[in-house]
């Protein structure tokens, strides 16, 4: 569990891999930065020269120093690791002073990215090192640098109590892992919205067997031409159960009489089996749907349905209006 990003490390003597790492995340700039205004300095000889760029380069220098005093302070002569993940730039000399305190420095990381380490890791993010404290950094076991392709790639693993992660996929070409990626995005929403309703619906077609079941009774209760309605309603919920015998290769009126058989027995949502194009029990297989979505479906039929029928009903008036 923990986090990776696209990171590259600056190629040179900055540690590839680290152990046992205390993790900074932060919001400060560690390079020189040109002014918003036009500005210049204007001296009158070599040394006055210096004493400007010394005075220049010290702001920088400072908030470096702070950062490698707070990692002798915490990590001394063990073998613990210490990593800055800066949301703004740090120039080359900045890094060459973290590097040889042994400190791996990532520079230019997304926001989004910070806030998931903070979630991984904990800690919190600062936006200035005058009162930095150990509290605000976060701990994880292992960070290294990992090439994927033509791509260098920074995982941060190991983490004590994560609440955000990464999922690594891969793939041979670019539409598996897009299939990949839908499929696994797809059953996370579906475990969200499980969590979210606290409550589920039996699948493989139960719930739309159980509907058509319950409408079919309703319609004797119904006079008049409305049983016409309620009819083709009850028909509509067929639909699913049918595409799923012919998705599995089985035949769909086949199937739907072995179901509606099946159901009239027994006091249990009776569903399709894919495999065999048998009816079966979802609810002992462990084949749930969502609640969410099958009242959402309900409700976007019903109402496209009838926004339908009053468009026929204006359509016909209209062309009565035109004959008379």
């Amino acid at each position: 569990s923990g986090i990776n990003a696209e990171w590259p490390l600056r190629p040179g003597d900055m540690p590839k891999k680290v152990t046992d790492a205390f993790i900074l995340t932060c919001n400060v700039s560690l390079e020189y930065e040109k002014s918003e205004v036009n500005s210049g300095f204007f001296y009158k000889s070599a040394d006055e020269r210096e004493k400007l760029v010394k005075a220049e380069r010290a702001f920088c220098d400072d908030k470096v120093q702070q950062i490698i005093d707070l990692k002798r302070e915490l990590v001394g002569d063990s073998d613990k690791g210490f990593v800055v993940v800066n949301q703004k730039g740090v120039d080359p000399n900045s890094l060459d002073a973290l590097a040889r305190e042994g400190i791996v420095a990532l520079r230019r990381a997304k926001r989004r990215n910070m806030e998931r380490i903070v979630l991984a890791c904990g800690g919190t993010a600062v936006n200035c090192f005058d009162e930095l404290k150990p509290e605000q950094l976060g701990h994880a076991g292992l960070f290294y640098e990992h090439v994927l392709g033509d791509d260098k790639y920074s995982f941060i693993e190991e983490c004590d109590n994560p609440q955000s992660v990464t999922i690594l996929i891969k793939g041979p070409n670019k539409h598996t892992i897009t299939q990949i990626k839908d499929a696994v995005r797809d059953g996370l929403r579906a475990v969200k919205n499980a969590i979210e309703d606290q409550m589920v619906v039996p699948g493989a077609g139960a719930f739309e067997i159980a509907i058509y079941q319950a409408l079919q009774e309703y319609k004797n209760e119904v006079r008049g031409k409305q049983r016409l309605g309620v009819q083709a309603y009850a028909d509509a919920m067929l639909i699913i159960p049918k595409c799923l015998a012919q998705n599995g290769g089985h035949d769909a009126q086949e199937c739907l009489v072995k179901m509606l058989q099946e159901y009239k027995g027994v006091d249990k949502c009776v569903g399709l089996d894919l495999e065999t194009g048998e009816a079966m029990y979802p609810a002992e297989a462990g084949i749930w749907d969502n609640y969410c979505v099958k009242k959402q479906l309900l409700n976007s039929a019903t109402v496209i349905s009838s926004n339908l029928l009053i468009v026929d009903e204006v359509m016909r008036a209209g062309m009565s209006s035109l004959k008379g």
